[in-house]
């Protein structure tokens, strides 16, 4: 799906509603206020004024360090509609991290919550109440569709995460593929997100994709609790929830009596969803989650369940508009039932990562991004995560997905949450080790659980019971973290 040459994602998203005659509908509801897609579009045009202002150029970076709400929503078209890139970045991470990144990207001006001392490139520091000023017009630059518009950062757990250059065409493309032809979004939605907007996952479902469609967006800047979205769904009545499966369980465990009916379905990517929590949620809540998955390099979700087609414990089938690919490493097509890495094609692939030509060569390929998921597809065309590459466990001279291992520990009614790594012992062997967030049960309970349900080599040799589980910036579990946890013990 190619956009039109000469393409602003702003003007797309936001002008383009008010051209239309739909400046008056609600566009986005933070906490006890509404805005109308006029409003946004006009404290986004006094945004970009105030960054023009501040000395940003077209082409320049801006980095974008706030909670959700309006002044991020405004900051972010804002810096479209001047024809820089955003460089969107976690406002949770320590002041030490958010400069790093400020050397790292260049960026001329930054939008952040918090006074900060100016990197090399830094020509200004604005805080949300500079971008509010008296003149609410100004003139779109004319980008090009393929002009960087979005820095995305990918989910590495070890050093800092790569940066993912995307262009205007790769949200136009999956704008209209996903959230316009595949979750058939209207302008009567509401959408409801628990990641933050900075996550490419949230900034389409929660706000490029409801904006395409005149719908309307919540935001809330708390974090995101079960208890919070919860509140959320019954106070504002979403029809679309953007959930992750670390949340999909515990509002499970917390909402029982809650009412989600406002919701005609959710969606779940970011991390593996097992299929016994699938389950839990459908019998809870009755609503439709669709599981999928998508990466930063091939922008949003190109993999997905579908309504009415739900195989449990896959990850679908192919977004129509994508070519996706399981290919071994001499990166020939394999057949079904083999795995290998999955490799998603379309127009919506990274243009490189900053810096890292030789990562960029390897991982962005034609229109393909090579991934290092490991996955087998069905004879039906469903596809199935066996892990990551770098993530599998060799275990008694077998291949160990730590996927298998943690779905199969869920389906105990006493865990909530765990993850399951390789631990190496002093034989230099590895064993699969769990750590697990659990009530009422033991360690050797666990074990025989999952050695009545799986073959005996992939039981956890090991159970850490502990209250919460370690993250990264995107909220997937911290692999390494764990690993080094067990390497101190």
């Amino acid at each position: 799906m190619i956009a039109p040459e000469q393409f602003n994602l702003a003007d797309w998203l936001l002008d383009a509603r008010v051209r239309e005659g739909r400046g008056e509908r609600i566009a986005l509801i933070c906490g006890g206020q509404s805005y109308t897609y006029a409003q946004v579009q006009q404290r986004a045009n006094q945004a970009a004024r105030a960054m023009v202002q501040a000395g940003l150029q077209m082409e320049q970076r801006l980095l974008l360090a706030l909670p959700d709400g309006i002044d991020y929503v405004a900051a972010l078209f804002g810096a479209l509609k001047a024809g820089a890139a955003v460089v969107m970045v976690n406002p949770a991470l320590s002041n030490h991290e958010i400069m790093d990144l400020l050397e790292f990207s260049r960026a001329s001006v930054a939008v952040l919550a918090q006074d900060l001392p100016y990197s090399r490139h830094l020509k200004a520091i604005l805080k949300p109440e500079h971008l509010r000023g008296e003149v609410s017009e100004f003139a779109t630059q004319p980008t090009h569709r393929d002009d960087i518009a979005l820095w995305l950062f990918s989910g590495g757990t070890t050093g800092r995460p790569k940066a993912v250059l995307q262009s205007h065409q790769s949200f136009y493309n999956t704008t209209v593929l996903y959230g316009q032809n595949f979750l058939k979004m209207s302008e009567n939605d509401r959408t409801l997100s628990v990641p933050k907007l900075f996550f490419g996952y949230a900034t389409g479902s929660n706000l490029f994709f409801p904006f395409s469609v005149g719908a309307t967006s919540i935001l809330f800047p708390e974090k995101s609790t079960a208890e919070a979205l919860l509140d959320q769904i019954e106070r504002h009545r979403p029809t679309i929830l953007i959930n992750v499966p670390t949340l999909v369980n515990q509002m499970v465990n917390q909402g029982a009596d809650r009412d989600l009916s406002s919701l005609r379905l959710a969606t779940s990517a970011g991390e593996a969803l097992p299929e016994a929590l699938y389950h839990k949620w459908k019998a809870t809540f009755g609503v439709e989650l669709l599981d999928g998955l998508g990466t930063a390099e091939q922008w949003h979700v190109f993999l997905s369940n579908q309504v009415g087609e739900v195989r449990p414990g896959s990850l679908g089938r192919p977004v129509p508009g994508f070519d996706v690919r399981i290919r071994d490493e001499e990166g020939r097509d394999v057949g079904p039932g083999e795995i290998g890495r999955l490799w998603a094609g379309g127009d919506a692939r990274a243009l490189c990562y900053w810096q890292l030509p030789e990562a960029s060569q390897a991982a962005l390929q034609g229109r393909f991004f090579a991934s290092s998921d490991l996955m087998r597809q069905d004879e039906d065309g469903y596809f199935y995560f066996c892990g990551r590459a770098d993530e599998l466990l060799k275990v008694s001279g077998r291949w160990l997905a730590p996927a298998d291992v943690e779905s199969c520990l869920l389906t105990h009614p006493a865990v909530k949450e765990c993850a399951v790594v390789g631990q190496v012992g002093g034989d230099g062997l590895t064993r699969p080790h769990a750590f697990v967030i659990a009530d009422g049960v033991s360690e050797q309970q666990l074990k025989e659980h999952v050695l009545a349900r799986l073959e005996p080599y992939k039981h956890p040799r090991g159970v850490t019971f502990v209250d919460t589980l370690p993250r990264t910036h995107l909220g997937k579990v911290d692999r390494g973290a764990l690993r080094r946890l067990l390497q101190d013990s």
